[in-house]
């Protein structure tokens, strides 16, 4: 996860990806970023479960990161941290359910979440747009924004209208080969934030 110039590495919760975190490690102490480390004993995927939505940085947790890293995340980044927990399995990082948008709004699939982490989402961001289960399983939600730019995977329709409506630009492109292995657009990049 990078904010600033600050690079929190992931604690992968299964070995087959723990071979990650040491190269992005030495990419970004190379390039001069500081590094701030979580305990070792506590999964945490990175920006896969924070997300940030205006000065708000919204962290999923249950099935990939551990909730006990958000009061942590919050002190290493002086940010807001709201948990929101993850309830289904097939979208077992925030990045596949939730979609922030602009620094008011975000894309979101609601029976993604626990009833409270729905409420919390509605209560701190003013405009949500809920996704179909169909788009939803397309991983529409595991979309990138950049701008009024969205790149999106093909097939979902509704949600390519609704962003359209809003004035977005909206990007499709064929994601079927990375949805196999559990993610789409998102899922392929990592935002280096000023």
């Amino acid at each position: 996860m990078v904010r600033g110039g600050i690079f929190i590495p992931s604690n992968f919760r299964y070995p087959e990806r723990r071979g990650e975190s040491p190269i992005f490690r030495r990419w970004f102490e190379r390039e001069g970023y500081e590094i701030r480390d979580l305990p070792q004993d506590l999964s945490f995927e990175g920006e896969g479960d924070v997300l940030a939505v205006g000065d708000d940085l919204f962290a999923g947790y249950r099935i990939r990161s551990d909730i006990r890293t958000h009061a942590r995340i919050g002190e290493l980044l002086d940010a807001r941290v709201l948990s929101v927990e993850l309830a289904d399995p097939r979208f077992y990082h925030l990045d596949t359910c939730f979609c922030p948008l602009a620094q008011d709004s975000t894309v979101y699939y609601p029976p993604a979440f626990d009833p409270y982490a729905t409420r919390v989402i509605r209560i701190h961001i003013p405009r949500t747009v809920e996704v179909s289960a169909v788009e939803a399983l397309r991983f529409a939600c595991n979309a990138v924004v950049v701008e009024r730019n969205v790149v999106l995977n093909t097939g979902c329709g509704n949600l390519k209208s609704i962003l359209l409506g809003m004035g977005y630009e909206v990007w499709e492109t064929d994601l079927s080969e990375f949805i196999k292995a559990g993610g789409a657009a998102k899922c392929l990049v990592l935002f280096l934030t000023p």
